[in-house]
């Protein structure tokens, strides 16, 4: 299987650690052990575990916590996996045949059109439209999502946006993939980092062809331990499963003790990074409002990103390329997201490393408007 580059990953694994300012980011700043320890982490347990394989699809006590949070779900319908772009990729080798035909919501992640064209499927995309609060242009979608359809994707509250489909969309969206035969794999990493509204539904209990790939990256604040996770049908997990014994065969223990801590104190991860939010919002917000119509968009619902349309002709890949060159501050170009003339921005830091980046990032931006 040859595979091509993923663009956006390339770009942030290349440069955020060599920028002065990383606002390409996408989760809030991490927790530390030393926080997660102050919510009852047990330190000494640590380090007093046997460093050797854990079991390599996620221990029982970890999966039985997991189920718990998808009603009727049981150990057989979880899989863990490093991190949820593991997940999707298990997935994706697990179901993708060439000639499958993928239908994928943009602007998005987009590590699964890569996935799918590495595969030999042929994708296919509906779009949402953001003068409708970002729901789906529901004729895309139908010719997308038609009988014969394999798979759709889509996240769901949504990368880059921070929007949250409407109940009467994940309805339609749920009923329509029953209706021609499709698996729904639906990203809801970042369940759980809602700012001010209740928390966004799950697609889960929708169908019987329902994927969810969650983690900890997101709405915990707990990125580097590299836990994801997949519910799924049991017979797709098995083959999940197969699949991930051919590439990083299992989490790490460690990292597997640490994710049965959070999932159990999920409240107060959630609640620490709607605080962060509810602060940063404001900030975000006056930025916006001080290029005076230059930028727009529609403020998240939740997640720890911002998506900003600017009006200039200048390439979105050449502008964020301007902005790292000559202010060392890293963001995504809308077009690694399927989306042009945007950019997104990380609004999940601290205060005085948010407004510095804002500032930077400002500095360029305000290069590229015109004198009215």
């Amino acid at each position: 299987m040859r595979i091509e580059p993923f663009a956006m990953e390339r770009m942030q694994s290349t440069w955020e650690n060599l920028v002065d300012y990383d606002m390409s980011e996408s989760g809030v700043r991490p927790l530390t052990l030393r926080e997660l320890a102050a919510m009852g982490l047990d330190l000494d347990a640590l380090l007093d575990t046997p460093l050797g394989y854990s079991q390599s699809n996620g221990t029982l006590e970890l999966r039985e916590a997991l189920a718990a949070l998808y009603p009727s779900a049981t150990v057989d319908h979880i899989e863990v996996t490093n991190g949820s772009s593991e997940a999707n990729y298990v997935v994706a080798l697990s179901l993708l045949d060439p000639g499958d035909r993928v239908a994928i919501q943009v602007p998005n992640y987009m590590q699964l059109p890569g996935l799918v064209r590495s595969l030999g499927a042929q994708l296919e995309t509906f779009r949402l439209l953001p003068d409708q609060g970002w729901q789906p242009d529901w004729d895309q979608f139908h010719r997308a999502v038609s009988p014969g359809a394999k798979l759709v994707y889509l996240s769901n509250p949504h990368n880059p946006t921070g929007s949250v489909l409407s109940p009467g969309a994940m309805r339609r969206i749920a009923d329509r993939c029953a209706e021609v035969g499709a698996w729904l794999l639906s990203d809801e990493v970042y369940q759980g980092a809602e700012i001010d509204s209740p928390r966004t539904p799950s697609f889960w209990g929708m169908g019987e062809r329902i994927i969810i790939n969650s983690g900890l990256s997101k709405a915990y604040g707990i990125p580097g331990v590299r836990i994801g996770w997949i519910a799924a049908p049991p017979a797709l997990i098995a083959q999940c499963w197969s699949q991930h014994d051919y590439i990083t065969i299992g989490p790490n223990k460690l990292s597997d003790r640490i994710a049965r801590f959070a999932v159990a104190h999920r409240e107060q991860c959630f609640a620490r990074t709607r605080s962060i939010l509810q602060h940063n919002l404001p900030i975000a917000r006056q930025w916006i409002a001080s290029f005076e119509g230059f930028l727009q968009w529609s403020e998240p619902t939740a997640a720890a990103i911002s998506l900003v349309r600017y009006q200039a002709s200048i390439p979105s890949t050449t502008l964020a390329e301007d902005i790292r060159i000559r202010q060392s501050t890293l963001i995504v170009p809308g077009a690694m997201l399927g989306l042009e003339s945007h950019l997104r921005i990380w609004i999940g830091g601290r205060e005085d490393y948010l407004r510095e980046g804002l500032r930077r990032i400002g500095l360029e931006l305000n290069r590229h408007r015109s004198p009215g």
